[in-house]
């Protein structure tokens, strides 16, 4: 495993290893890496019993939809396995201006496809991918207050909405209820924060 875990991580720091996480240039004094989200999603994976392949889609998952089309010809050595569940995982590839398209569209896109189309493989892969999303900004909201949802595009309401959306869809397509069980924790330590909110209207 180590050989081809060591490839997928030598071709993810390739891809993102210029990239830091959204809004930590702002409220930290080290911004933290993009690769940290990757090495935490593949953790998870193995963690709640993904296999090899999965642990290297973990790794490899946001691949397309933050470097473009490019990077799946370096991704399809890893088998077409991974290459499906990094496919599945990304929710719009960028244009040559880096755009993606409407981020309303994308999302409603997105879990329509976790709802009827994506596989098993896939699913704990991406279900795992939005735990650690939510538990970084659970920690952020904690620390930081409200300033977390200024590194989004969506409002602090679309955003739950779009986690509440995908807990559901997760839940109904029978993913590890361990990992539902977590995801339910951490959407819902953030929602006891709601009055302190300053929502769009």
């Amino acid at each position: 495993m180590m050989s081809n875990y060591n490839a997928a991580l030598s071709l993810a720091l390739e891809i993102h290893g210029e990239q830091i996480r959204k809004g930590t240039n702002l409220t930290q004094r080290l911004p933290t890496p993009y690769i940290t989200h990757l090495v935490e999603v593949s953790v998870l994976v193995l963690r709640y019993g993904g296999d090899e392949e999965q642990a290297i889609a973990g790794l490899l998952h946001d691949a397309l939809e933050d470097g473009g089309e490019q990077w799946a010809a370096r991704i399809e050595p890893f088998g077409a396995r991974v290459m499906r569940i990094v496919r599945d995982c990304t929710d719009g590839l960028p244009d040559a201006l880096g755009d993606k398209g409407p981020w309303k569209l994308r999302k409603e896109k997105y879990i329509r496809h976790v709802r009827e189309e994506v596989d098993t493989d896939t699913l704990l892969v991406s279900a795992v991918d939005k735990l650690h999303n939510l538990s970084s900004i659970r920690w952020d909201l904690a620390e930081l207050g409200m300033s977390v949802f200024e590194r989004f595009t969506s409002t602090p309401n679309e955003t739950m909405w779009y986690y509440r959306e995908l807990i559901e869809a997760f839940r109904a397509r029978a993913v590890n209820p361990h990992v539902i069980w977590r995801l339910d924790k951490e959407y819902m330590e953030i929602e006891s924060t709601k009055g302190k909110w300053e929502f769009e209207l």
